[in-house]
């Protein structure tokens, strides 16, 4: 699967989740429909729970229309935040792991031949030296491929998981947010307009990111 297919693949999803939500709303109605899931109990955040946590633990599945759906079909922003938040922690510290006690060999096989220059690059950066770069990746899309390269690195788990913990967090919140304020009024459309921006400034930070790498890599 080639890098622009994968993107395509992903943006295609995202815009297939939207409009499957905005159909449904049109025939049963957001309220129906939450109060629906609320009735599902436990596992509507368990089923959105291992959906997440699939597509983190193999890069190559897209993994954004899930923290849109959580957002939009679960019971409040928070319930939505901590079910994404958690698959994703549980997924990345498991691909560490697999990393550090497997290595290279075995992170190929799940993320595939083609995205092991994204590993390989992290596991280039020397991110362990550096708390704000390390917290700074796992900010940007491509946290599961760093989530597998600073496994291959000699960074500590103690070391990685509080960048993670507060990288992911991050990066999650504004994603939520637009699920949950997307068919909502008023306070939750503002809500929504935050997150948009809060996505801006990700891009920002990727930016900065991007240009951190060339330099480190003319230098």
């Amino acid at each position: 699967m080639t890098r622009t297919l994968r993107r395509l693949l992903k943006f295609l999803l995202i815009i297939g989740v939207v409009v499957g939500l905005i159909w449904l709303i049109q025939q049963y109605g957001m309220e129906r429909i939450r109060a629906n899931v609320a009735h599902m109990g436990v596992w509507a955040p368990i089923g959105i729970f291992a959906l997440r946590f699939i597509s983190v633990v193999i890069p190559a599945l897209p993994s954004t229309a899930w923290s849109l759906l959580a957002g939009s079909v679960l019971a409040n922003f928070w319930t939505a935040l901590i079910t994404v938040v958690l698959a994703d922690v549980i997924a990345c510290s498991l691909a560490f792991f697999l990393a550090k006690k497997f290595g290279r060999n075995l992170v190929e096989k799940l993320v595939g031949t083609k995205f092991m220059d994204k590993v390989d690059k992290v596991s280039q950066r020397h991110l362990e030296t550096n708390f704000f770069l390390l917290m700074g990746f796992l900010m940007t899309g491509v946290f599961d491929f760093v989530s597998y390269g600073v496994g291959l690195t000699t960074t500590r788990w103690v070391q990685f998981i509080p960048a993670l913990l507060i990288g992911i967090t991050i990066h999650n919140t504004p994603v939520v947010a637009i699920g949950a304020g997307l068919f909502a009024e008023g306070n939750g459309q503002l809500l929504a307009v935050g997150a948009v921006l809060g996505i801006f400034s990700l891009a920002i930070i990727t930016g900065w990111l991007q240009r951190r790498k060339s330099q480190a890599a003319r230098g």
